[in-house]
C-alpha cells in the first residue's frame, strides 16, 4: 500500500468540545496544541514530513509535482508510493520542463533525489533546474499576464461568454498563502548553494553499463537491471523502506527516470512493433511500483510513447502507471495555426488518475486543458474553444 496519513481519534464528549471551542474562539474540529512544558498524551499520529500533505478526499500523503495547477487536476498532488508517467511531446521540449519542476520542487522541500538517464548526465539536469519565485514576484509576473491579455470584452461577457464563466477556474496563480508547492522562474537557474546542500543519487546508464555483459533471453535489458538495483539499493540503505521504521528524521525521495524505453536504455520497444518485446519495459514498471508501494517515494517517468507503434504496449504501459499525463504540442501541427489556439503552445490530456483507498477515482470537471510557456512561467489553462470562442472572436471583430 503506499503511504497513508492517519490521525487519532479524540475520545471526549463532543458537546463539550463544541462548547469550548467557541470560548476559546477556535472550531470545533481543532486540536490544540501541547502545554507548555509538557507533551500532548493525545498525541496526532499523523504524519509529518516537510513538503507534504494529506490528501482531505482520502487520507493519502502527499507531494507536489512543482506545479500547482497541475496538484490540482492530480486531486491535490502527487500521492507518495505512485508512479506519474509523462508522455513525451513530439519534439520532446515541454516534457522536460514537467520533470525538472519535479526536481525542483524536491530540492525546496528538503526531499532526497534519484535522477536517473541515458541521455543527459543528473549532475548537469540538476544544474538547469529553475529558480523559485519569491512570492511578491510570482503575484507580479501573474498580474502582468493578465494585463497584457485584457481586450474590450465587457459587452462580450454580458451577451454570450456567459457559459464559460460558469466553468471551473484553475490555479493559475497564487490565490492563498495555504497553497501546496512552489511557482518557479524559467529564466533563471536554482542557486548553487541549494543543489550542493541537497542530496541527491545520480544514475548516468553510460557510465553504469558493462560492454561486457551478455543479456539472457527473455530477461529485462542491462540498463533496466541496472536502475532497479541502484532504486531498490537506495530505497533500503538510506531507510525509505516504508516496512522498516525510520532510526532518522523521515523523508521523501522522489525519483525522476527520463526517456525510459527509448533506444538509448537497450530497449527496442519504439523499433518494432511486435508485442513480445515490450516484456522488458512492462516487467520493469511492475517490479518498479512494488518498490514503491512499501516506500516512501514517488517516482515521475517521462516516456516517449508517440514512438511506440504497437497501441497493446501502450494500454499496459499505461495499466502499470498510476497516474498517466499526456503532453500534445502544437509545433508542426494543423493547430500551430489554428487561430483558436494562438494563446496556447499545445494541450495537456489526463489519461488516468489512480484510485486510492477509494473504489472510484477522482474525476476532474475541466477536460479541455492547455498550457502555454511564456518568458519565465509554464502555466496550465482552461482554453476557451469551440464554438463559444468563434462568437468571441466574431463579436471582437464587430466592435
Amino acid at each position: 500500500m503506499a503511504a497513508t496519513a492517519t490521525c487519532g481519534k479524540d475520545t471526549r464528549n463532543v458537546g463539550c468540545a463544541a462548547a469550548a471551542a467557541r470560548k476559546n474562539n477556535v472550531t470545533s474540529f481543532q486540536r490544540k496544541g501541547p502545554k507548555a512544558g509538557g507533551t500532548d498524551s493525545g498525541g496526532s499520529r499523523l504524519v509529518s514530513i516537510a513538503g507534504t500533505r494529506p490528501s482531505v478526499r482520502n487520507g493519502q500523503l502527499l507531494v507536489s509535482t512543482g506545479l500547482p495547477a497541475l496538484d490540482q487536476l492530480l486531486g491535490g498532488g502527487l500521492a507518495v508510493g505512485t508512479v506519474l508517467l509523462i508522455e513525451e511531446d513530439k519534439y520532446n521540449i515541454y516534457s522536460p520542463l514537467l520533470f525538472k519542476y519535479f526536481l525542483a520542487e524536491g530540492i525546496i522541500s528538503g526531499h532526497t533525489l534519484l535522477v536517473a538517464s541515458a541521455k543527459e548526465d543528473p549532475a548537469d539536469i540538476l544544474q538547469e533546474l529553475p529558480a523559485p519565485l519569491l512570492e511578491e514576484n510570482c503575484k507580479k509576473e501573474f498580474d502582468e499576464d493578465i494585463c497584457n491579455h485584457k481586450t474590450p470584452e465587457s459587452n462580450i461577457k454580458m451577451k454570450i461568454a456567459w457559459r464559460y464563466q460558469l466553468l471551473p477556474k484553475m490555479e493559475t496563480g497564487p490565490v492563498s498563502p495555504s497553497r501546496f508547492g512552489h511557482y518557479y522562474d524559467l529564466s533563471k537557474r536554482l542557486p548553487q548553494q541549494l543543489i550542493e546542500a541537497s542530496k541527491y543519487h545520480g544514475f548516468f546508464l553510460p557510465e553504469k553499463i558493462s560492454t561486457s555483459f551478455k543479456e539472457e533471453p527473455h530477461s529485462m535489458t542491462h540498463g533496466y537491471i541496472k536502475l532497479l538495483h541502484f532504486i531498490q539499493n537506495i530505497i533500503y540503505e538510506d531507510g525509505f523502506d516504508g516496512s522498516n521504521p525510520q532510526k532518522k528524521q523521515k523523508n521523501i525521495l522522489r525519483i525522476g527516470i527520463q526517456n525510459l524505453g527509448s533506444p538509448l536504455w537497450g530497449d527496442d520497444i519504439c523499433c518494432t512493433e511486435k508485442y513480445d518485446n515490450s516484456h522488458s519495459l512492462t516487467k520493469f514498471l511492475y517490479i518498479l511500483r512494488g518498490l514503491l508501494r512499501t516506500s516512501l517515494s514517488v517516482c515521475i517517468i517521462t516516456i516517449p510513447s508517440h514512438l511506440i507503434q504497437n497501441k497493446a504496449i501502450i494500454a499496459r504501459v499505461t495499466n502499470l502507471s498510476d497516474t498517466v499525463v499526456g503532453l500534445e504540442s502544437f509545433i508542426g501541427s494543423e493547430k500551430e495555426t489554428n487561430p483558436l489556439y494562438e494563446d496556447y503552445h499545445g494541450l495537456i490530456h489526463i489519461r488516468q488518475i489512480p484510485r486510492l483507498n477509494n473504489l472510484i477515482c477522482d474525476v476532474s470537471d475541466v477536460n479541455d486543458l492547455a498550457f502555454k510557456l511564456k518568458r519565465k512561467l509554464f502555466t496550465i489553462e482552461t482554453p476557451v474553444i469551440g464554438f463559444w470562442a468563434y462568437l468571441i472572436k466574431y463579436e471582437l471583430i464587430l466592435t
